[in-house]
């Protein structure tokens, strides 16, 4: 069995660089609470690269922004939970606390990089910002160093170019500009929310390419948001597989793809088209839609779509709990899991797997 590139898990496990602990955001509409994070707990370790993948609407970037302080009060609010930043709680920082954190401890890259850059002042004014409200520097060494972000991340003529604004540069390269933004004040981890959505494909591998090597060159962690699988199976360590607000499945890639254990980690692996069946074979879509949260389906979340659900399915939220026969850190949410025979129903193929990993 071919191995996933980076499937393996950083030795320092023992201290998590962040540790996110039972985590609920919540947002108070007219059209009642939207359970948007649900209960989410994961650690990153340094250097460590984890995916998160899920359906649009499964908490991937509210997670996100709950970590960064930025959800919308009101109607947003963190409920409960711990997010702890080495070893302090985010959670009960002020917001003066939480600035010096942004940009400099960790930084994000966000999806669509036209509304997230200014487009009345130019490129370079932008990254040297985010440089002097970190660090005590002149504004000529704030450019130097603006500069060199933007060659770091492959942008031609990096001296002429950081005097652009963005609406000189196409799609790339306003989202290497980001990626030079966010590791300016070469930031711990770096929170990367589905940064290829708006780019054609040749120009998502080169992004990837640059968010992962400039990352390794400063020793960066990274936590990537994505619903792309083939992303996920060459970047990550470490997968977590989110829906409806929660964590359904986690563990190393190659447990993960593998091995998967939860029948919606086998509807997004059985939903990705084969390129070895002559063409004959018709997409496996996972029927129906993802929940409301606002109203949330009783007991499993995903039970309305799910071909395998029972009675007992319904009553309670499954636990998400740790698989004794499986991979370290691997963990599922079903009440079937100890069923005998279930996990054998969905066989992961060397070749379906094959699809998704990048050669």
């Amino acid at each position: 069995m071919p191995s996933i590139p980076n499937s393996g898990v950083p030795a320092d496990m023992s201290e998590p660089l962040l540790s996110v602990k039972d985590l609920r955001t919540y947002f108070h509409t007219d059209a009642g609470v939207v359970r948007a994070v649900d209960g989410v707990s994961f650690d990153i370790s340094a250097g460590e690269v984890l995916g998160i993948v899920g359906e649009s609407g499964s908490g991937k970037s509210i997670t996100a922004m709950s970590i960064l302080g930025l959800i919308p009060v009101p109607p947003g609010r963190i409920e409960s939970g711990q997010i702890m930043w080495k070893g302090k709680d985010l959670l009960r920082a002020s917001q003066s606390e939480l600035r010096k954190i942004r940009g400099k401890e960790i930084s994000m890259i966000f999806q669509d990089p036209m509304t997230s850059l200014n487009p009345v002042y130019t490129i370079g004014n932008q990254i040297e910002e985010m440089i002097r409200t970190h660090q005590a520097v002149s504004k000529a060494k704030a450019k130097a160093k603006a500069i060199d972000m933007l060659k770091l991340v492959g942008i031609p003529r990096a001296e002429q170019r950081v005097d652009d604004y963005p609406h000189q540069f196409s799609g790339g390269m306003r989202q290497r500009a980001m990626i030079a933004m966010a590791l300016a004040c070469e930031p711990e981890l770096l929170i990367c929310d589905e940064p290829t959505t708006a780019l054609d494909v040749t120009i998502q591998a080169q992004v990837l390419e640059v968010i992962e090597k400039s990352a390794n060159e400063l020793g960066a962690a990274i936590m990537l948001i994505t619903h792309d699988l083939g992303v996920v199976a060459g970047m990550t360590n470490r997968v977590c597989v989110m829906y409806g607000g929660q964590i359904v499945e986690q563990g190393v890639v190659d447990d993960v793809f593998y091995e998967p254990r939860m029948p919606y980690t086998w509807g997004l692996l059985d939903s990705i088209p084969k390129l070895d069946d002559g063409g004959h074979r018709r997409l496996q879509p996972i029927k129906g839609s993802p929940p409301n949260m606002s109203r949330p389906p009783a007991g499993c979340r995903f039970s309305p779509r799910c071909s395998y659900v029972q009675d007992r399915c319904l009553p309670a939220v499954p636990e998400l709990v740790a698989l004794s026969d499986a991979g370290i850190g691997h963990m599922a949410r079903c009440v079937r899991l100890e069923e005998p025979g279930f996990a054998q129903r969905f066989v992961a193929a060397e070749s379906t797997v094959s699809e998704v990993v990048p050669s």
